[in-house]
């Protein structure tokens, strides 16, 4: 079995346990817009990003040429921030396991609350920050296609 079927398998498994996930926190048609939220240049604040498996998978059968499969598990402490950053280049899947977090997104005027049990695709058009708003600590697993030549593997 190859690493990619070992990490896809495993994530098959761990998915059978988890409640349904429900696709949350969609921003209301009405405050949808392109670049309605500008940029905040708040840094990165109580969390830690770590990552649990990485796939070069142009090696692999489905030969993804320049990316790496990467998961992993960030944990946002009580007011910690996740900063602002773009999806251009690197789409993502963001399951949350504990707590809840906001997102603030260039693309909706309104703030977004992710709670346990919430997914969320992250699309070439978001740019986006998050902060965990709440009393306890939030948990997310992320899944990310990143470039291979990404300057910084650890990039949120």
């Amino acid at each position: 079995m190859t690493g990619f079927q070992r990490v896809f398998t495993a994530i098959v498994a761990a998915a059978a346990f988890l409640p349904a996930a429900a696709f949350a926190a969609t921003c209301p048609a009405d405050k949808v817009g392109a670049d309605v939220r500008p940029m905040n240049a708040t840094p990165a604040k109580d969390v830690t990003d770590n990552v649990i498996a990485s796939i070069d998978v142009a090696k692999e059968p489905a030969a993804i040429m320049g990316r790496h499969f990467r998961m992993r598990q960030l944990t946002i402490q009580p007011g910690g921030v996740v900063p602002w950053h773009s999806h251009a280049n690197r789409p993502a899947i963001i399951y949350v396991v504990q707590g809840e977090v906001t997102e603030y997104a260039s693309s909706c005027s309104v703030p977004l609350v992710h709670k346990a049990g919430d997914a969320t695709s992250e699309l070439s058009v978001t740019s986006h920050w998050w902060k965990n708003t709440g009393k306890t600590p939030a948990i997310l697993i992320s899944a990310d296609l990143l470039p291979v030549d990404a300057t910084d593997p650890d990039t949120m």
